[in-house]
Formats: structure tokens, C-alpha cells, sequence
């Protein structure tokens, strides 16, 4: 089954800009709200709505770790049952690297996805991990444990696909 992220051209110029600012020392992260669409052959999740984290949204933000406030986190979770919709992470990586999830990432991912699959009703959970030149992806659809690639991201008329670097190392 192919997994489709699709948001406008101007959501995802205006979240890349936040994420990747000229000259930042500090990863940035922001969250989307999207709708989800399956069929037998494809799951396809439509932006509806994103939320750029400001300083004041982090416990800590540093040039490779960053952690939200508890109640950012909190807020998020009740737009996205506002909203009726999964919620999607996406933060920075700084550096000339690929983009792939780090060792940090992963830990926090396998707390934070279990749980967030049963604050959200078993709703997918989407992460993404962006750079200079690329990005990385997981998406948990059925299973809080085992995460699945994404196969495209579509902005507007671009189609961009994922390094999936971290899938193959997913433990």
C-alpha cells in the first residue's frame, strides 16, 4: 500500500522556511493536521492545517536536540482531536548529512508513538525529518510499532520522495 503526504505549495514553502532558517543554530520543528484518505491501494493524507513551534514551545532547543514543553504537546493533541485528524512531526536536522531519523529521534519515537496512537483514537502518526537536501519519513498506520515509508510527498506539482534511510535501521 503506497502512503501519500499532500499539502499546498504555500504550506510547504512557508513550514521548509520555518524549519530552515539562513543561518540557524538550532533545530526547528513544526506539526501538521491532516485528513486521511485509504483505499486498497493507497492511504493519502491531506494537510488541513500546521502549527510552527516558536522558542517558548520547547523545553529544550539545541543545535541537534530539541524536546516540547509538555503542554505544547498537550495543545497539539487537542487540535488534533479538534480537528479529527492525524498528526504529523516534522523537525530539522542541520548539517551536510542526509536526513535520517537519529538515535535520540528513534527513542523518542517509540515512546511517543504508542502514545499518541491511543490519545488520537488509533489515528496514524506521521514523522519526518528534513535537511539542506532532502528528507526522511515513517508512518505508523495500523500498528503503533512498526512504522511503514512514505512514498511521496506532493507540494502542489512537485512530487519529492523520502531517503527512507531510518526504516531499514528501524528496530
Amino acid at each position: 500500500m503506497k502512503t501519500i503526504l499532500e499539502l499546498t505549495d504555500s504550506d510547504y514553502d512557508s513550514v521548509m522556511a520555518h524549519l530552515l532558517p539562513q543561518n540557524s543554530n538550532r533545530e526547528q520543528a513544526a506539526f501538521l493536521f491532516a485528513t486521511s484518505e485509504r483505499t486498497a491501494f493507497e492511504t493519502k493524507f491531506r494537510v488541513i492545517e500546521t502549527r510552527q513551534l516558536e522558542p517558548r514551545d520547547f523545553a529544550v532547543q539545541q543545535v541537534y536536540y530539541i524536546e516540547i514543553h509538555d503542554e505544547t504537546r498537550a495543545g497539539l493533541i487537542k487540535r488534533a482531536h479538534d480537528l479529527d485528524a492525524s498528526l504529523i512531526e516534522i523537525h530539522s536536522h542541520l548539517g551536510p548529512w542526509p536526513a535520517e531519523f537519529s538515535a535520540s529521534d528513534r527513542h523518542g519515537l517509540c515512546e511517543t508513538v504508542p502514545n499518541m496512537f491511543w490519545r488520537l483514537n488509533k489515528r496514524p502518526y506521521l514523522a519526518l525529518v528534513v535537511t539542506e537536501r532532502d528528507f526522511d519519513a515513517l508512518v505508523w498506520i495500523d500498528d503503533p510499532l512498526i512504522p511503514r515509508r512514505l512514498d511521496a510527498l506532493e507540494a502542489g506539482k512537485r512530487t519529492m520522495m523520502s531517503t527512507n534511510r531510518s526504516l531499514g535501521s528501524w528496530t
